[in-house]
Order: structure tokens, then C-alpha cells, then sequence
């Protein structure tokens, strides 16, 4: 029995003890993981700003994120066959739901070409959207519900563009497209 209490003692006293774990060392992993990610970083924008100063001045976007326009400043392009000046559709306006006399609603949308590269233009035709909008919405409230029936397109878009056009400075519009005109009564 003596031998075995000296033994046990002897493996509880003189037993290697593990050694103490170093906190040094997850640190330093990601000390080291946190400067590999900032060196791609860097690496990622210096690539990005070459690539940037040697593309052509004039291309077009590498992709978009979202929408590119958002529904007050929605464009359409298209070329101008008579010359190679470039037309855009200006559909900011958006859809109206105008109240009508007789308690039914109009649902209407209005487009118009501009030029595009007359931009000072193209700003006052985004600031006057709203103006646009109750234009449209004032005329085609104050007709009397006898009249609805019988809308005459024609008339109505003469009137409204001569309104657009008197409330504009820096450019004229030429026409108007009324899209999805409905009454629902």
C-alpha cells in the first residue's frame, strides 16, 4: 500500500503540467485577419481608381444598382430620325387620379418629348412637375360630368399644353401623349 500512495503521489506531484495558453495567440490570427482584409481593401480601390482614370470619358455605366430613375424623372430615349439630335420622353408627370365632378375619377398619363442635351431645360421641366400635375388635375376637374362623355382628346390637350407652355421659361413643348385615360365612375 505504501507503494501505491507514493506512487499516486509522485503522479500528482511531479506530473508535467500542460503548459499556459498563450492569449497571444488568437490575437495576433486576427490582428493578421484584419490586416489582410485591409490590404484588400486598398488593393480593391487603388484597382478601382485606375480603372476609373483610363476608361473613355463618354461610356456608359459598368451596372446599376436599383433603379436608375425614379418615378418624378422617368426618360425615354430615342433618336431623332430627321437629325441626330436626341429626344427624350418626360413621363414625370406619372399616373393622375383626378376626382370628378359627378364622383367618378379620371386615370390619366401625360408624356411629352424634349431635347435632351438642352439640360437647363430638362431641370425646369423636373422642378415644374408639380405644377404639371395640377394643371392637368384642375382642368379636368372643372369640366361638368355632361361633358366626360363626350372628352374631346384633342381639345383637352391643346388647352393643357397651352398651360404647360405659358408656365415655362427656358423651353417650349411641342405635344402631348395622354396615356390609360380612363373614368371610373
Amino acid at each position: 500500500m505504501t507503494f501505491c500512495r507514493i506512487s499516486v503521489y509522485y503522479c500528482i506531484m511531479y506530473r508535467p503540467t500542460p503548459k499556459p495558453r498563450s492569449y497571444s495567440e488568437k490575437p495576433f490570427f486576427l490582428y493578421r485577419l484584419l490586416f489582410l482584409l485591409i490590404l484588400f481593401m486598398i488593393g480593391v480601390l487603388a484597382l478601382g481608381t485606375i480603372y476609373a482614370f483610363t476608361r473613355p470619358p463618354n461610356s456608359a455605366p459598368l451596372f446599376r444598382i436599383g433603379s436608375a430613375y425614379t418615378p418624378d424623372t422617368t426618360v425615354q430615349q430615342r433618336s431623332n430620325f430627321q437629325g441626330n439630335e436626341s429626344i427624350g420622353i418626360f413621363s414625370g408627370i406619372g399616373r393622375l387620379r383626378i376626382p370628378l365632378a359627378d364622383s367618378s375619377t379620371l386615370i390619366l398619363s401625360i408624356a411629352f418629348p424634349y431635347p435632351l442635351n438642352d439640360r437647363p431645360f430638362a431641370e425646369e421641366l423636373a422642378a415644374r412637375t408639380g405644377d404639371f400635375r395640377t394643371i392637368a388635375t384642375n382642368y379636368f376637374a372643372s369640366l361638368p360630368a355632361e361633358s366626360l362623355a363626350t372628352l374631346n382628346e384633342d381639345i383637352a390637350r391643346t388647352e393643357i399644353l397651352r398651360q404647360y407652355n405659358t408656365s415655362l421659361r427656358l423651353g417650349r413643348i411641342e405635344t402631348l401623349y395622354f396615356h390609360d385615360l380612363i373614368i371610373i365612375e
